[in-house]
């Protein structure tokens, strides 16, 4: 990784950037242009009664009405059912080949079989990323 660090280094030191003198001038005006806004105090607007009791009212005849078309509603048939034999599902057996895990050594030594077989990878990785940069 420093070799990578070490040429995104130097990469960055061989960028060179200018600003024209147009693009300077634009950005001096937007800054100057821009003025803070001003505070104005914000007015809440208060409902009056008439407009919560136009609201309720209006709610309450909404549920009236909803209530009589579906009361009113006749009742929709339901099918009969048919004698017809009908097909019993079945589902496809499967068998399975299940064998108990047998452990040849303890868990604290599998776990560092494990570990050391992780670090093994990490160098390797490490040995092919310093081989590509």
């Amino acid at each position: 990784m420093d070799k990578l660090a070490e040429r995104l280094r130097h990469d960055a030191e061989q960028i060179d950037v200018t600003i024209s003198t147009e693009l300077d001038v634009r950005i001096r005006a937007s800054l100057h242009g821009v003025k803070p806004e001003s505070q104005t105090p914000t007015r809440s607007m208060s409902r009056s009664s008439t407009f919560w009791w136009a609201s309720s009212l209006t709610g309450v005849a909404i549920a009236f009405a909803l209530v009589v078309v579906l009361n009113l509603k006749s009742p929709e048939s339901t099918p009969v059912a048919s004698n017809a034999a009908t097909i019993p599902l079945v589902l496809p057996t499967v068998k399975w080949n299940v064998r108990t895990a047998v452990l040849t050594s303890s868990l604290e030594q599998e776990f560092d079989d494990l570990a050391a077989d992780l670090k093994k990878a990490e160098q390797v990785l490490k040995e092919d990323i310093d081989a590509v940069f």
